[in-house]
C-alpha cells in the first residue's frame, strides 16, 4: 500500500492585528476587547465594541479622531431671486 504525503504547508503569515484594550467595568480591570468591531456613532467619532474576553460584558471604547465624511460635494451656493 502507498502512502500518499501532501505537499501542502501551511505558511505562517506574520500579520499584526490590532486588538484594543478598554477597560471592563465588571472585571474591574483593562482587558483586549475579543470580537471588536469598528463603529461611527451619530456624532461621527470612531469606536470599538467587542466583548471581555473573561466575563463576556459588552466593551467600548471611544477611538481618537472623527471618520471621514462619507461623500463631501460641494454645494453651490443660490441667489435670490428679485420679483418686483
Amino acid at each position: 500500500m502507498v502512502k500518499l504525503v501532501s505537499s501542502f504547508v501551511h505558511e505562517a503569515r506574520a500579520v499584526k492585528v490590532f486588538m484594543a484594550e478598554g477597560y471592563c467595568v465588571k472585571c474591574k480591570a483593562k482587558r483586549e476587547i475579543s470580537n471588536g468591531v469598528e463603529e461611527t456613532m451619530k456624532n461621527g467619532r470612531k469606536a470599538i465594541k467587542g466583548k471581555c474576553p473573561t466575563c463576556g460584558t459588552v466593551m467600548f471604547k471611544i477611538l481618537g479622531g472623527k471618520a471621514a465624511p462619507a461623500s463631501a460635494t460641494p454645494t453651490a451656493p443660490t441667489t435670490p431671486t428679485a420679483t418686483s
